[in-house]
């Protein structure tokens, strides 16, 4: 088993000690000096880049030097002594002799809590323009190889940081995002309307993300393939030529380097195109969007239903709780429980025994032999009758029935939401003369879009149960009426302004369901 990478125990000690906020200070004023190219600060200058980060409490000079020499003893600092400079006086010797800078372990702590505090400001995100970009990359990539000139090294080396770069993105993003989806699913918001709208916006977004990615998929396989057929380790190795990485004598950094992008490489094949034939992560991505889409669609009813019933068994149990700790006595409590439950007593005092010759008369009963009770007693009011065994039903024919039928029903829908499918916006009143059951679906759909809110542009979006149908609707500005003709009457409303189209899943296999 390989062992996993431990992280220096005294590496962020600093931000557990009581003076946790100087020292990051301190850390903070030495990454700014980095930007500005400057790696050693004497200790007035540390005081001065203090109060550009921040920084603008008093601190008196043994507590600052303190401050420095425990982060040296930790190693995030190296202490240097600047034997070039001229001093006038012994104290400006001892005062400006010593610089300060950050170790490698130091800029790595930087890193690390920048790292961390971004994390937790940041929101993932599912962004399609992402997989664009590596697409993108991936051809740009393809068309350079195509070119032996070696001036394209260092082009082929900047569009493999890109790739790379997009793909640590999304990696990033929709790990985060999944994580507060999921965090989503579990919240019970107090705030009914906030959090219905708060749903309902994630299950808008992840449908927007959802369309196309198949396609999107697709193309970046096939752009993957391309690259491959110049093969991987020519990409590299010309990557490499075109990175100018130092050569120092006894260091070799090529070796290194080009484990990383093997390592990247092969992450994005996992990604889009595993060559052991598996399932792409970016198809798991997809399943979780759906089964998250279908979730939230659930919890959205139930939300509504809430807000429609009055009342909940909760509820009503808590209360008959309340009426039962007031209840007067113990006769009142027994009253209460048989209103409540509907109980009463046995009603199988008169059966007797199958042979009541073997029982005398005088036996008490609870000392006589048991005797059968049918269950239907006690579910209907009445016993069993026995009679003749019903005959077997065959029911072949009842099932090829069923069939056709539902096979009839799924044709009907089908020819439904190809009738109601639009290419765009387009007015109520363009759809002209609907059959009946295509006219039913419209306005199943109509009553679903109308009963939601309708968002900062005045559009009003809603989609079908199972997420696979959108309708986007908005009312006429101008206030004109639409007349829809079938073939049992006539329906006259306002000229909405709507579009219809279907959704990931339901575009690919032609079928929607309601």
């Amino acid at each position: 088993m390989a062992e996993l990478p431990r992280v220096p125990p005294e590496m962020f000690r600093f931000t557990t000690t009581e003076r946790a906020d100087l020292h990051t200070a301190v850390l903070y004023a030495f990454g700014e000096a980095n930007e500005r190219l400057e790696t050693a600060l004497t200790i007035d200058e540390v005081r001065e880049r203090l109060r550009s980060v921040g920084w603008y409490a008093p601190v008196a000079e043994p507590e600052l030097a303190a401050t420095l020499k425990q982060l040296a003893g930790w190693r995030l600092l190296d202490v240097i002594f600047n034997h070039a400079g001229s001093f006038a006086t012994a104290e400006e010797y001892e005062r400006k002799n010593l610089q300060y800078s950050l170790t490698k372990r130091g800029e790595a702590a930087f890193a690390g809590v920048q790292h961390s505090m971004a994390m937790l400001a940041s929101a993932g995100a599912l962004q399609t323009a992402v997989l664009d970009a590596i697409a993108d990359r991936l051809g740009e990539l393809e068309q350079l190889l195509r070119d032996p000139d070696p001036g394209r090294n260092r082009r082929i080396f900047t569009s493999l940081q890109e790739l790379e770069a997009h793909l640590d993105g999304l990696r990033n993003n929709t790990k985060q995002f999944n994580g507060e989806l999921q965090r989503l699913l579990r919240v019970e918001g107090t705030d009914l309307t906030t959090f219905h709208e708060v749903k309902a916006a994630t299950v808008a977004y992840l449908q927007e993300f959802v369309t196309n990615l198949e396609q999107r998929a697709d193309v970046i396989a096939a752009a993957l393939s391309g690259v491959a057929r110049h093969g991987v380790s020519v990409v590299h190795a010309r990557a490499l030529d075109g990175a100018d990485l130092p050569k120092m004598p006894g260091t070799d950094h090529a070796t290194p380097w080009l484990a990383v992008r093997a390592a990247r490489w092969e992450g994005l094949r996992l990604w889009f195109a595993p060559e052991d034939g598996g399932v792409p992560r970016v198809r798991h991505l997809h399943d979780v969007a759906r089964r998250a889409i279908v979730s939230l669609l659930q919890v959205l009813d139930r939300i509504t239903d809430s807000r429609r019933r009055s009342s909940s068994a909760a509820a009503d149990f808590r209360t008959l709780a309340r009426w039962f700790a007031t209840a007067a006595g113990e006769d009142d409590a027994h009253r209460l429980w048989d209103a409540a439950f509907g109980l009463g007593p046995a009603r199988h005092a008169h059966l007797g025994h199958a042979d009541a010759e073997l029982i005398p008369a005088g036996v008490p009963w609870a000392e006589a032999e048991p005797v059968e009770v049918s269950a239907l007693l006690r579910s209907r009011g009445r016993t069993e009758r026995m009679g003749r065994t019903g005959r077997v039903r065959d029911v072949v024919a009842l099932r090829a029935e069923r069939r056709s039928r539902a096979e009839k029903e799924r044709a009907e829908l089908e020819a439904a939401w190809s009738a109601l499918a639009t290419t765009g916006a387009m007015r109520l009143s363009q759809l002209g003369e609907l059959d009946h059951e295509t006219f039913g679906r419209l306005l199943d759909l109509l009553g679903r879009a109308l009963a939601e809110r309708p968002d900062s542009t005045g559009f009003r979006r809603a989609v079908t149960s199972d997420g696979r149908v959108e309708i986007v609707l908005r009312a006429p500005e101008d206030g004109s009426v639409a007349v829809l003709r079938t073939s049992e009457g006539w329906f006259r409303g306002p000229d909405f302004l709507i579009d219809i189209r279907s959704l990931g899943v339901g575009a690919r296999d032609g079928a929607v369901s309601a």
